[in-house]
């Protein structure tokens, strides 16, 4: 039996990882702390969940848990995941690694340090249906010499400048990681070279928004627009656009374009994945059917049982894995600050 504790029940932690862990045999969810006493205490009842917490230290803490998902927003991260680690428990930890590089690298010398304890991200959920089918014709050479890469993250939700601040729109617990920057760059890293220049630049069209929890406002410490030029490991170009002030935008997107062919892959709502594509010599491009059998799937808390129980190793995502689109976002907002390019690895 492998007992489970969650530190903060948000919505992936209750539409994915509650349903998904209890799908699993002989996996039971033993607890649960929330933000505050009270929004604990109704996690736990509308979840059948039967111990609760007063603080993340006491849960993590429990010898009766053996091991911690970690549903918090990214300003916990690091800290509950590596004290889980340090407890000996497995962590699974939701996307957006971290704040920063420096909570990243953290985390990942904090898995390093315990190897026989998991140490899983929830990875970008953006390419799981049809990102296997678009590796594997690369890998045949559908796109040939690989030349550019554009990824679009580009909408309208933070566009009324009525509703209050997000936390995504707050640095002290979003981080260094702009809207759907570092999660799409994730998905595009699994088909396309890796960068070694980027170039950048943001805005904050709108600093005040009204303040969730009391009255007046407060300062937006988020950029709501970003643009990045990279380079990219063996001569290729990258091209990247993200906003959350663009009325009417196109959404999400990849786009690779090589010398033979080009694949266009758009992520709509309800997780519906659609893919374009064409070679050297056709008309257009055409949409492509990937058949039932070569579509994959959400797996997340089965590949995360599956690690605990020494079936199968961590495919996505690694820490390691983390660290390297945290190393990504860091890089940008590093140059979107300074106004200058920063080349990668960084120091």
């Amino acid at each position: 039996m492998i007992r489970i504790g969650l530190v903060g029940a948000g919505e992936n932690t209750r539409n994915k990882h509650i349903p998904g862990l209890r799908a699993e045999r002989d996996v039971t969810i033993v607890g649960v702390v929330n933000r505050t006493p009270e929004s604990t205490a109704r996690i736990a009842e509308a979840y059948s969940i039967p111990k609760t917490y007063a603080s993340w230290e006491e849960l993590v803490a429990d010898p009766d848990i053996d091991a911690v998902v970690v549903g918090t927003w990214p300003d916990l991260h690091a800290p509950v995941s590596c004290a889980a680690l340090a407890a000996g428990k497995h962590v699974l930890t939701e996307a957006r690694m971290a704040r920063d590089l420096a909570e990243a690298r953290q985390m990942l010398a904090a898995a390093r340090a315990h190897p026989r304890q998991v140490a899983m991200l929830v990875p970008s959920p953006y390419g799981l249906i049809v990102g296997q089918r678009i590796a594997e014709h690369i890998a045949e050479g559908f796109l040939g010499e690989f030349r550019e890469l554009v990824v679009i993250g580009a909408d309208d939700q933070f566009h009324d400048y009525s509703s209050p601040l997000h936390w995504r729109q707050d640095a002290e617990k979003s981080g260094v990681n702009v809207l759907s920057l570092g999660i799409l760059h994730e998905t595009a890293m699994r088909w396309a070279p890796p960068p070694v220049r980027v170039f950048a630049q943001s805005q904050i069209f709108e600093p005040l928004r009204p303040n969730p929890r009391g009255s007046g406002q407060r300062h937006v410490t988020v950029p709501d627009s970003v643009q990045v030029v990279t380079q990219l490991e063996g001569g290729g170009r990258g091209l990247y656009h993200f906003s959350g002030v663009a009325l009417f935008g196109p959404g999400k997107q990849i786009h690779l374009y090589g010398s033979l062919g080009t694949i266009k892959v758009e992520f709509g709502p309800g997780n519906v994945e659609r893919v374009w594509a064409g070679r050297l010599g056709a008309s257009a491009l055409q949409e492509w059917e990937i058949p039932p059998e070569h579509r994959g799937r959400w797996r997340v808390e089965e590949e995360f049982v599956r690690a605990i129980r020494g079936e199968a190793p961590v495919r996505c995502n690694t820490f390691e894995i983390g660290v390297q689109y945290m190393e990504f976002t860091e890089a940008v907002a590093r140059s979107a600050q300074t106004g200058q390019p920063v080349s990668l690895p960084l120091p």
